[in-house]
């Protein structure tokens, strides 16, 4: 976890977290770990890092769950095969009235559109082959163009019934990989190796969410315990690989699991609570077809937990950096007053990461709550329906977790570092009583003239740092230079 004897983020192309300084050092480098708090952090974060692949190997689902259920889909017919075409014309033509187009006063109109494209398959064995497929009325009204890509389903012939084929949607298979390499492009040119490794930490999610969680849930395995051990694993390489090994890192690992655990233990209660079915639209209506409902609310609670990953990484990692640099600046600082200024940090962050999570799940909402103001339900019924339960649920939880995260990470890191010594004094901090006393120093006030830009406790004061500590070496051995 941590090579060097003393607890170091050191200067390596991607360790630590925050902004680097003009020396090229990080806050809180300079802060030395004692021995016995070094090792409590490293074996917690280690055991954490080994449980998750003891649970992983465990729920391990067994080999061809997902082929296996394929077959007995496809033995039903229910499988369909995306093939992709090229759009050649689009007849539009009136057919008789259903109720599925009910017109807003609630009437059946007489005749309604019934557009049907031409197309011609671009792929498989029927390729070359002239297919035409009924549109629904709106994608029609959205427009289709000749040449256009489109996904059409083939439904493989069954005793007594025919090949058929109906409409999928538009492809978009090219312009997905155009913005997909432009993002993974830009976040190796702009963070260089902090980018490949977090695009790598991307990849191993991935492959976790493929090759585990998703068969294991599908294979009936307890979705709690799936949940929770794979997005550990996914945390425990992802956080080390993104940010470096370095205690520090360690101590959000381990505010990052406690949240994990908090989080699943919470959407486990909460979706038997509520009932949530996981019905909430019509992919998971025929989810429910394919599966039990059993695996439907496992996949809600799954759901949960993977959405509250991102979140809790993102605050754990800023409390303990956050800690860090308070004990650089302030290398008296008792173990209360640690907290005390690591919280109130905290506390900013996490109000503004409650409403960005309830406004990225409003966003994704946001088609079910414009249905709601048409239709104008009493609101109170509105949110307990599946649908905005489902969001609101995923909400409350997250939220909840992240708030409890950050004093336990904060509290983590500053037990970590209350005792640490720091390798220089930082400049322009005022000694606490208790580190005046420790040294026979007399108090060392703010620079005159120096502005006091925040207050950590009624007895301790940072002023910004000038220089970072490769900074004064550079200028110390510039004036040797000139001595000589």
């Amino acid at each position: 976890m941590a090579a060097d004897p003393h607890e170091h983020t050191g200067h390596s192309g991607h360790t630590g977290h925050g902004h680097t300084r003009p020396d090229g050092s990080r806050p809180g480098d300079d802060v030395r770990v004692g021995t016995t708090a070094r090792r409590v952090v490293v074996v917690l974060a280690v055991l954490c890092a080994l449980a998750s692949a003891v649970g992983v190997a465990l729920l391990w689902p067994p080999s061809g769950t997902l082929e296996e259920l394929r077959t007995q889909v496809s033995a039903g017919g229910s499988v369909i095969t995306d093939v992709e075409a090229r759009a050649d014309s689009l007849q539009q033509k009136q057919c008789p009235g259903t109720t599925l187009d009910r017109l807003p006063n609630g009437t059946v109109p007489a005749t309604a559109s019934c557009p049907t494209l031409t197309a011609t398959v671009l792929q498989g064995p029927a390729k070359g082959q002239q297919v035409q497929v009924d549109v629904p009325a709106q994608v029609a009204e959205g427009g289709i163009s000749p040449g256009d890509r489109v996904d059409l389903g083939y439904f493989p012939p069954t005793p007594g019934n025919d090949a058929t084929w109906q409409w999928v949607d538009f492809s978009r298979t090219r312009p997905l990989g155009l913005a997909v390499g432009a993002f993974a492009l830009l976040t190796v040119l702009v963070a260089r190796k902090r980018g490949a490794a977090a695009l790598g930490g991307m990849v191993l999610a991935a492959a976790v969410l493929a090759f585990f969680m998703i068969p294991a849930l599908l294979a009936g395995k307890p979705p709690l315990l799936v949940s929770v051990a794979g997005c550990t694993a996914i945390m425990s390489v992802v956080l080390y690989l993104t940010h470096g090994f370095s205690l520090r890192t360690a101590a959000a690992h381990l505010g990052t699991v406690s949240g994990l655990l908090l989080v699943g233990v919470a959407a486990h209660v909460m979706v038997g609570a509520t009932h949530l079915q996981g019905l909430s639209d019509e992919d998971s209506a025929y989810l429910g077809q394919l599966t039990s409902m059993s695996t439907l609310r496992g996949l809600v609670v799954a759901g949960i937990v993977l959405a509250g990953v991102g979140v809790l990484n993102d605050v754990t990692i800023t409390q303990a950096s956050a800690v860090w640099e308070v004990r650089e600046h302030a290398p008296g600082a008792s173990f209360t007053t640690l907290v005390r200024s690591g919280m109130r940090v905290g506390r900013d962050h996490l109000a503004s990461t409650v409403y960005t999570v309830a406004f990225a799940y409003a966003g994704a909402a946001l088609p079910v709550l414009v249905i709601l103001a048409v239709t104008d339900p009493r609101w109170i019924d509105a949110v307990g329906s599946s649908a905005i339960a489902e969001e609101v649920i995923r909400t409350a939880l997250g939220g909840a977790c992240v708030a409890l995260s950050v004093p336990i990470t904060t509290a983590v890191a500053a037990a970590a570092v209350a005792r640490a010594s720091v390798q220089r004094p930082a400049r322009g901090a005022v000694e606490l009583p208790e580190t005046r006393a420790a040294t026979g120093a007399e108090p060392a006030g703010p620079p005159a003239g120096a502005e006091v830009p925040w207050e950590l406790s009624p007895r301790q004061v940072v002023v910004p740092q000038p220089l970072g500590r490769r900074a004064q070496r550079a200028a110390e051995e510039q004036a040797r230079r000139q001595r000589r």
